[in-house]
C-alpha cells in the first residue's frame, strides 16, 4: 500500500516554555559532550599506534556508531525547535528510520563482540592473539554493520509501506518505527509480530551473549589471588554492564512493549536517553577511564601545547624582526 501523506510533522521533545528551554539547552550540552567525547576517542585510537589492537578497534567502531547516532537525531530536532519548521518528508522519515536502526542494531552486536573480546583477554590471555585475531575482529565488525543495516532496511521499508490516512503528526522528536505504527490506519498486527521477532534476534540474543561472557569473566575474577586485580576487574565489569544494561533496557522498553501500553511521553524520554545520554557515557566508561587511553590523551595534549608554544615563539620572533626593520 502507498503512503497517503506527503510528509510528516514531528511534534518534538520540548514546548516553547522557559522550563523546556532549559531542558533543551541541557540536551544540547549532553549531545555536544557525546560528539566531542566520541570524536576525541576516534582521534586518539587513530593517532596512537599503541592503541591499534582489536579491543580499541572495536571501541573506535562503537564511538563511530554513537557519533552517527547522535548526528541522526539531535540536529533535526534542534533545527525544528529553533526554526519552528518541524516537517519531514516521507523519504526523509524512511531514511531516518533506516539509519537509526542500522546504528542501534549494529551497536547491539558490537557490544556482544566487545564482551567476547574482554572474555578472551581475561579468561585466556595467553591465547588472545589466536582467539581474537584481526581477521575475526574485522568479521565481527562487518557482521555488526551488516546485520544492523539489514534490520534497518527491512523495518524502514515495511513501516513506510503502510497507509497513514493523512494522519501526519508524529508525537516524537524523530521518526521511529513503533511510533509511526500508531498513525497507520491498516492492520499492523502481522508487522508488529515480525518486529517482535526481529527484536528478539537483535536485542535478546546479543544481550544473552553479553551476560554469558561477563558471567564467565566474573567466575574467573573470583578465582584471582590478587585482591587488587580482583577489585579492578570487578569495577571494570560493573561499569561495562551498567552501560550495557542502560542501552539494552531502554531499547527493549521501546521495541518489545505491547502497543496498547505505550505512552508518547514515556517513549520520547526513553528514546532521548538511549540515543543521546548513553553515547556520552560510552567514552567515559569504556575508554577515558583506561590508563592507556589517558596516557595517549596526555601525550596528545603535550604535543598540541608544544606546537602552540612553538607557533607563539615564531610569531614573537617575526614581530620583533619587523619592529627592528621599521626602526632602521
Amino acid at each position: 500500500m502507498g503512503n497517503a501523506t506527503a510528509g510528516f510533522i514531528l511534534l518534538g521533545l520540548f514546548n516553547h516554555t522557559r522550563a523546556h528551554l532549559v531542558l533543551f539547552v541541557l540536551v544540547l550540552t549532553v549531545a555536544l559532550n557525546s560528539v566531542v567525547g566520541n570524536a576525541l576517542l576516534l582521534l586518539l585510537i587513530q593517532q596512537d599506534r599503541r592503541l591499534h589492537t582489536p579491543m580499541y578497534f572495536l571501541l573506535s567502531q562503537l564511538s563511530l556508531m554513537d557519533l552517527m547516532l547522535v548526528s541522526t537525531t539531535v540536529p533535526p530536532m534542534a533545527a525544528g525547535y529553533l526554526t519552528g519548521k518541524k516537517s519531514i518528508s516521507t523519504a526523509g522519515c524512511g531514511f531516518q528510520i533506516f539509519f537509526f536502526l542500522t546504528l542501534g542494531g549494529g551497536e547491539c552486536f558490537l557490544l556482544a563482540a566487545m564482551s567476547y573480546d574482554r572474555y578472551v583477554a581475561i579468561c585466556y590471555p595467553l591465547r588472545y592473539p589466536v582467539l581474537m585475531s584481526w581477521q575475526l575482529c574485522l568479521r565481527l565488525t562487518l557482521g555488526s554493520w551488516f546485520l544492523g543495516a539489514a534490520d534497518g532496511a527491512m523495518q524502514a521499508a515495511a513501516t513506510m509501506s503502510f497507509q497513514f490516512c493523512n494522519r501526519n503528526e508524529i508525537d516524537h522528536f524523530f521518526c521511529e518505527a513503533p511510533v509511526l505504527l500508531h498513525l497507520a490506519c491498516g492492520n499492523t498486527s502481522a508487522f508488529e509480530f515480525v518486529m517482535y521477532i526481529c527484536c528478539v534476534l537483535m536485542l535478546l540474543v546479543p544481550f544473552s551473549l553479553i551476560l554469558t561472557s561477563y558471567g564467565l569473566i566474573l567466575a574467573t575474577v573470583l578465582r584471582m589471588r590478587s585482591i587488587e586485580a580482583r577489585k579492578k576487574a570487578f569495577a571494570t565489569c560493573a561499569s561495562h554492564l551498567a552501560v550495557v544494561g542502560l542501552f539494552y533496557g531502554a531499547a527493549i522498553f521501546i521495541y518489545m512493549r505491547p502497543t496498547s501500553s505505550r505512552s508518547a511521553n514515556h517513549d520520547k524520554v526513553v528514546s532521548a536517553f538511549y540515543t543521546i545520554a548513553t553515547p556520552m557515557l560510552n567514552p567515559l566508561i569504556y575508554s577515558l577511564r583506561n590508563s592507556e587511553v589517558k596516557g595517549s590523551l596526555r601525550k596528545c595534549v603535550a604535543r598540541c601545547a608544544a606546537l602552540t608554544s612553538r607557533d607563539t615563539l615564531v610569531c614573537l620572533d617575526f614581530s620583533s624582526r619587523t619592529k627592528r626593520k621599521d626602526i632602521q
